[in-house]
């Protein structure tokens, strides 16, 4: 055995204990206040412990990036412990406040996470997206500095029930997908069960559709010389064939149960009985476990072998619990060791006691294995995170159109851009879910061009084919074409919105999508926004205004997703001058990142940064003339201003959000006839205004007593008797806490049902965010004269 081979085992056999003894303090020491298990996923660390050890110590770069499995957690913070990068008393809190998280984080872990992961399956599918950032950004003339890594997936067997993954594959072919490592942790054993056999068979089928090199790792260094004995061909075909129940039953009974069943099966064959009659019962456990990815020797000998950035899965057979008292068991995986269990294995790991948490207590010369680790390049540069600097933001100018949609006025935004030649518009990359055209991307694409590795013409252009679509790719394109899987449109911005930290290189990523369609990528969206990457997402058209398209492209509740998802600063803007304002400051808020202290005028966290939702419409508005004063710009950055301020006497405020604006605006005309004073809010942003008025509530709380929000100061001149009618095109309960705010009677007007297909008058009436509901419910639910 070389030196580096003693110390990565050495390695192996620490990381094993760590990770082990942290969770075994976390449910079995430490005190607990409710007595509930705190878990922590022991037998599933087992299995990937050598598989790790190979990768980090032996196989990857500081430019290499790796989503870790989620139940592997326990393993890269001892790692990390190990190398000094984290505090033990992190370690000690392991799933308690303020300690390590469950599941890796890249926004909770104080250690060096590339990809936070949890929601399986999510985290195998960024790598492959992040390796076509990664080759969007080295295409680029700004770019060509940027690091370059291979991307890197520890996954577990039964993430491979995720669909998400197989879309990924499929773009990854589509984009010619390279620099991305899949490794599996193939231990067969699930939260309910065992994994179905030949089920990677299967698999590795579609893998190699798309373009994977497949290597399945399946003996370990033991077994590959115990099949070069007499016998040992013998002994080969009965692993082989042995069924993963069995196997795992087998492996948990031990050394003398591996040894009558194989006596059973192949103890009339002479030699394959001397082979296992010369093993001791320990031994011959030993050698029935030692497959592949339990041999971090024919692990790292595997990651050294790969030689060319061709995509690769790597099927890395492992025992779940491998090395511990409960590894087969088919209840292991939210198992746990008992007191007296971890005793014993203590002694059998040769830990003593005191020294559990001694990061080199079972090294015979720490000083030799320091200095190793002191050379293992991945760990030569730390943190790991790089940045870069912000980009200037020029004033957006609104179109001038006199009816316009807001979906229009984005394309010409983004139109006008696409001819800039500064660095915020190079920095832009956009992308779609086979909605390009129809979300009004074409003028910004047919000028920026689609992005791809290797030029390909627009054969339309090339045959002088009239089109309104110049589909040319090539490698300074800015747009990426994706497939219609929304899950894959979230993945793509959550990679591209951590550019900076990645690579040092910040894009702006903008995507749109049919607003519907938002809520069939939400867990992308979440896990997106969990890493704290940054993306504008552009949900349009949306609503029952998309009137003719008929229910299921009618979006309800997507106002509310947009309220209640952290990260993400959701606008619903009704004109073109506001969204021109809104997305001029949300190219500035993409790359914010400072302290957190809320700003006292709102109340909100607005230094900090996030990632911005727009929902758009379709719906030509005529628009309010040219405005410039601060009120309504601050306004609609804000969440809402005024847009007819209410006199002193105002018995009634409609405050509207988003397309249905002329009808809110119309109804305060015929209301106004017959009530004094009427007023009309416009609702820019039910997110922020609601996150303010909550933050400012808190500080009050906190002694701050004149803390007040934008909203407090929008409703505070109003009289007590005031009624609020509010009106979106969405689910009502967006704008219906606004009479919480200051006591206000609120009536409410949205959509709560599927829609259908009609005309937009039609639909507005038919669910009562039309002019004529707006004036019944005034004159019937408000106090004041009768409105005919």
């Amino acid at each position: 055995m070389t030196d580096d081979s003693r110390h990565l085992r050495d390695i192996e056999q620490r990381l094993l204990w760590l990770s082990h003894w942290m969770i075994h303090n976390a449910n079995h020491l430490r005190p607990k206040a409710d007595g509930i298990k705190v878990g922590g996923h022991q037998a599933s660390s087992a299995s990937m412990v050598s598989i790790m050890t190979a990768l980090y110590f032996s196989a990857l770069r500081p430019e290499d990036r790796v989503a870790v499995k989620p139940h592997a957690a326990p393993v890269f913070h001892a790692m990390q412990y190990l190398m000094g990068n984290l505090p033990r008393e992190k370690m000690e809190a392991f799933r308690g406040y303020g300690g390590v998280q469950s599941y890796p984080s890249r926004t909770k872990d104080v250690d060096d996470v590339d990809f936070s992961t949890g929601s399986v399956g999510l985290g195998v599918a960024i790598t492959s997206f992040a390796a076509l950032v990664q080759d969007y950004i080295r295409a680029k003339p700004w770019g060509g500095d940027a690091p370059s890594g291979r991307m890197v997936a520890l996954m577990g067997d039964a993430e491979l029930d995720e669909g998400n993954i197989y879309e990924a594959l499929q773009e990854g072919w589509k984009n010619d997908l390279r620099n991305c490592w899949w490794v599996i942790d193939y231990n067969r054993q699930s939260l309910d069960g065992i994994v179905r056999e030949g089920l990677f068979g299967r698999i590795e089928k579609i893998f190699d559709a798309f373009g994977w090199d497949v290597i399945r790792v399946k003996h370990g260094r033991l077994q590959r010389a115990a099949f070069e004995e007499e016998g040992g061909a013998a002994l080969r075909d009965w692993i082989d064939g042995c069924p993963n129940a069995e196997y795992s039953a087998l492996t948990y009974m031990g050394g003398a149960v591996w040894r009558k069943r194989l006596n059973d099966d192949l103890g009339d064959q002479g030699p394959a009985s001397a082979l296992i009659e010369r093993r001791s019962d320990a031994e011959l456990a030993e050698l029935m476990e030692n497959l592949g990815g339990n041999c971090v020797g024919t692990m790292a000998e595997t990651f050294a072998s790969i030689d060319h950035d061709r995509p690769t899965c790597i099927l890395a057979y492992t025992i779940k619990g491998w090395g511990t008292p409960i590894a087969g068991h088919k209840d292991n995986h939210g198992g746990l060791m008992t007191k007296a269990q971890m005793a014993e294995w203590q002694a059998h790991m040769g830990v003593p006691e005191g020294a559990e948490w001694e990061r080199f207590a079972t090294i015979d010369d720490p000083d030799r294995l320091r200095a190793f680790l002191d050379r293992v390049p991945f760990f030569a540069r730390h943190p790991r995170r790089l940045s870069d600097d912000r980009l200037a933001v020029q004033e957006l100018a609104a179109p001038t159109d006199a009816e316009i949609s807001t979906q229009a006025a984005f394309g010409k935004i983004l139109g006008a851009l696409a001819r800039d030649k500064g660095p915020l518009a190079e920095r832009i990359v956009t992308t779609s879910p086979d909605v390009t055209g129809t979300t009004s991307l074409g003028p910004w694409v047919n000028r920026r061009k689609l992005f791809s590795r290797t030029a390909q013409a627009d054969a339309f252009i090339e045959h002088r084919i009239p089109s309104t679509a110049k589909w040319e790719f090539s490698p300074d394109g800015q747009h990426i074409e994706l497939g219609i899987a929304e899950m894959n449109l979230f993945l793509l911005l959550g990679a591209a919105g951590l550019a900076h930290s990645l690579w040092g290189k910040r894009l702006i990523p903008i995507g749109t999508v049919y607003d519907p369609f938002v809520h069939r990528g939400l867990d992308a969206l979440n896990y997106a926004c969990y890493q704290d990457a940054r993306f504008i997402i552009v949900g349009t058209p949306s609503g029952v205004t998309l009137a003719p398209e008929g229910g299921a492209h009618q979006s309800v509740g997507t106002p509310l997703t947009g309220m209640a998802q952290d990260g993400l600063a959701a606008f619903e803007p009704a004109f073109a001058d506001e969204l021109a304002v809104i997305l001029g400051w949300a190219f500035d808020y993409l790359q914010r990142d400072g302290d957190g202290d809320p700003d006292e005028r709102t109340w909100l966290r607005d230094e900090t940064g996030g990632s911005v939702y727009l929902r758009l419409t379709t719906q030509p508005l005529e628009q309010p003339g040219k405005r410039s004063d601060d009120g309504f710009r601050q306004g609609s950055i804000d969440g809402a201003y005024w847009l007819r301020e209410p006199g002193p006497n105002c018995s009634v405020v409609i405050a509207y959000q988003g397309a249905v604006a002329a009808e809110a605006i119309a109804a305060a005309g015929i209301a106004g006839e017959h009530r004094r004073d009427i007023g009309v809010l416009a609702v820019t942003s039910a997110d922020r205004l609601a996150a303010g008025w909550t933050a400012a509530q808190r500080a009050r709380a906190r002694g701050n007593a004149n803390a007040q929000s934008h909203v407090e100061r929008l409703l505070a001149p109003l009289p007590a008797s005031c009624s609020l009618v509010t009106v979106l095109d969405g689910h009502p309960a967006t704008l219906a806490w606004l009479g919480s705010v200051a006591g206000h009677r609120t009536i409410a007007h949205g959509v709560e049902h599927f829609g259908q297909t009609g005309t937009i008058p039609d639909l507005h009436r038919h669910f009562g965010i039309d002019r004529q509901s707006l004036v019944a419910s005034i004159s019937g639910l408000t106090p004041g004269r009768q409105i005919r």
